[in-house]
């Protein structure tokens, strides 16, 4: 298969990004970066992109009288750039149709939870608040509501005694990064299969083809999955 083209949505430091990056630099993962676009100017990301010479981007929201204007003028971006595959790697705006009827089920977002629990901002926190003892981050594919398309995998990550946000976010990001990199490499391969609804208001489902559905605890630097049909 050729590689993936990929379009790379940020919003500020692009650490997982930057994952992409050097597994594409490594091999591990057959992709290009084709653009990387921000929606705010003079981020880290940005920097990130350009020092690997890739094409960066910025298209500022606030200048769009509406999300729709402004998700026409992404996809133009990412079309003309030749990306095929959008992947939002800390991307701070929900997209509209406009946007995702352009890269039908090619839309692919890191979040940090086990997804359905705790969508939307500062997940970690949620997870902090509500007093779980696991969580962790998940792969999906990016539908019309926040956070809720077909899951592809996930990671779980312990909450330990004593942990505020800032120690608990960093613990889940190095989950992000490489199952961010495991994810796009399965799709690389030809083995994502995305099943459209049975009947109308049915939802999509997604599996990624050889490759088992058991959870496991990331501790000591291992990053096991779940993959499988997304709800």
């Amino acid at each position: 298969m050729p590689p993936l083209d990929l379009g790379v949505l940020i919003s500020g430091r692009g650490s997982n990004l930057q994952a992409i990056l050097d597994a594409i630099a490594d091999g591990r993962l057959d992709a290009r970066v084709r653009l990387v676009l921000s929606n705010r100017p003079g981020v880290e990301g940005l920097a990130r992109a350009e020092r690997a010479g890739v094409p960066t981007r910025v298209i500022a929201h606030r200048d769009f009288a509406d999300r729709d204007a402004f998700d026409a003028a992404v996809v133009a971006a990412l079309h003309d750039a030749g990306a095929t595959w959008v992947v939002l790697a800390g991307f701070m705006r929900l997209l509209t149709t406009t946007f995702l009827d352009a890269f039908p089920h090619r839309v692919v977002n890191i979040h940090p939870s086990l997804l359905p629990s705790f969508p939307g901002v500062d997940a970690q926190q949620q997870a902090l608040d509500h007093g779980v003892r696991i969580t962790g981050c998940t792969v999906h594919l990016v539908d019309a509501g926040t956070d809720t398309g077909p899951i592809l995998a996930q990671a779980a990550v312990p909450v330990l005694d004593g942990d505020d946000h800032d120690a608990l976010a960093a613990r889940i990001l190095v989950q992000e990064h490489a199952l961010l990199v495991r994810a796009l490499s399965w799709i690389a391969e030809g083995r994502l299969q995305v099943t459209p609804p049975a009947a109308p208001g049915g939802r999509t489902r997604a599996a990624i083809a050889g490759v088992d559905t058991a959870l496991g605890l990331a501790q000591g630097g291992r990053a096991p999955e779940q993959v499988g049909e997304g709800a």
